[in-house]
């Protein structure tokens, strides 16, 4: 029986938060549809041993692919595997996490199948029988609803959007035949170097505080640092695009249509005015706190609470309740 398919993305043989989102999305699909939800695991050796996770939040069936080859993400190689597991089982809708690797996937599975993509989704539902998305376009100024073209319509999903919810079906795990070509892998990843520091990456995190300009110099985001610290391990700094191209910050903090889009519950952002390109990366947060001294600021549009005054006194007693709060 054709399901929802959902790609459930792993790192070092561990099954990734956007996993148990995508595979909730996906079961919300096929409690609409009347049909099943089949996750797929693809990684070394070892992947699978947590795959009957996916289960808790609505897979039916998880099919494991395990080998050396899938140990680091090859582009072709995914793409292959997935392509024919799709063409054998069939499905309504194919989504994966709008993640760096699923935003590379996802489009070379629709175009593989010659079917639309839609990216970056904040929403799904069923009309008529029809999968439609709901995505930003236009830097956000804009919500579309979209149906893509052809079966299964391939969506990759906004991260921190669809809450992880357990909804616990039989998760049955199955062996998937990874036995590929070396022709079907094309370039082939030898090595992946991480930052030296073991931050949480600002794309993921649950809390975002963000920092621009208005800090004055690179020495203050110490007062941004003190403050994410203060939430614990669930909050990662974000940088403007004028602070990176200042050399104030690395571009794996930047947040805006040329850094990275983010859906977190919460977002801090502190002298940061507000320009259009940063709050399309970040104008879908749950819950927006905006701090700064100009009262006409363009963030102070969009924030659900506003802070008008000098961040240097503002941030240390935020960070002080913070910590009350959290200890």
């Amino acid at each position: 029986m054709p399901g929802i398919f959902a790609f459930a993305e792993t790192r070092d043989g561990e099954i990734r938060k956007g996993a148990h989102e995508t595979v909730t999305a996906a079961r919300q699909l096929a409690d609409a549809l009347g049909t099943e939800v089949h996750a797929v695991v693809l990684g070394g050796t070892g992947a699978g041993a947590a795959a009957g996770e996916l289960g808790r939040y609505g897979a039916d069936k998880v099919f494991v692919g395990e080998a050396d080859a899938f140990g680091k993400y090859s582009a072709e190689g995914f793409t292959t595997v997935i392509v024919n597991f799709i063409k054998e089982h069939g499905c309504d809708a194919a989504l994966f996490p709008a993640s760096s690797l699923g935003k590379d996937l996802a489009p070379r599975v629709a175009a593989r199948l010659g079917v639309g993509y839609a990216s970056d989704c904040t929403g799904l539902e069923v009309q008529g029988g029809t999968v439609v998305a709901t995505r930003p376009e236009f830097s956000g100024k804009l919500i579309a609803q979209v149906a893509p073209t052809g079966t299964p319509a391939v969506i990759s999903l906004r991260p921190n959007v669809f809450t992880p919810t357990e909804n616990a079906k039989a998760g049955e795990v199955q062996t998937l035949d990874v036995s590929v070509n070396e022709a079907d892998f094309g370039a082939i990843v030898r090595e992946i170097k991480a930052s030296a520091a073991a931050k949480l990456d600002v794309g993921e995190a649950p809390i975002i505080v963000a920092g621009g300009r208005g800090l004055g110099s690179p020495e203050n985001f110490k007062l941004i640092e003190d403050l994410a610290d203060a939430f614990g391990g669930r909050c990662a700094v974000g940088a403007s695009r004028a602070v990176v191209d200042a050399g104030w910050r690395p571009h794996s903090e930047q947040v805006g249509q040329t850094g990275k889009t983010v859906a977190p519950t919460l977002y801090i952002a502190v002298g940061i005015s507000g320009a259009i390109q940063h709050l399309a990366g970040m104008r879908t947060s749950r819950y927006i706190v905006a701090i700064n001294k100009d009262p006409e600021a363009p963030i102070f549009k969009l924030a659900d609470y506003g802070i008008v005054g000098d961040l240097h006194q503002i941030l240390p007693r935020m960070t002080e309740e913070v910590r009350k709060m959290m200890a």
